[in-house]
């Protein structure tokens, strides 16, 4: 009876999702409605407004300006494969201004299947707000 009891309590976790990671992809208008209301302005995700890379990203991306005016785009990769976020990376590092180079890894972060670049370091508030704000 024990035995069953466990087994039991197991499933039970499991059918929870006890340590189950979600893996869908983030997408940009979903995002871009979020950070409206986090005072982020401008936001957009017309492709023509956005900048080259996150333009042809698969699933598109956004841009906007934060509350601390510190302008933020992010190109959303069909998954989170590491290929297609590193992919992403490499084309901001190479289209990004030679003065930006030396500093992509305080401006630009991965999280899931969203690459998000900065134009400045990213203040904790900014940073929280868009991973809060990512949204499938």
């Amino acid at each position: 009876m024990l035995r069953r009891l466990v087994l039991l309590v197991a499933v039970a976790a499991l059918v929870a999702g006890c340590g189950v990671r979600n893996s869908t992809p983030f997408s940009p208008k979903a995002t871009a409605s979020c950070l409206t209301t986090k005072g982020f302005t401008g936001v957009t995700t017309d492709p023509d407004k956005i900048g080259f890379v996150a333009a042809f990203a698969d699933d598109g991306g956004l841009r906007g300006t934060s509350p601390d005016h510190n302008v933020l785009t992010i190109a959303f990769a069909a998954d989170a494969e590491s290929s297609s976020t590193s992919s992403l990376e490499d084309s901001f590092r190479t289209h990004a201004p030679a003065s930006l180079r030396p500093h992509m890894g305080d401006i630009m972060s991965v999280n899931r299947n969203a690459v998000i670049v900065w134009t400045i370091s990213p203040s904790s508030d900014d940073s929280d707000a868009i991973n809060r704000c990512l949204r499938s």
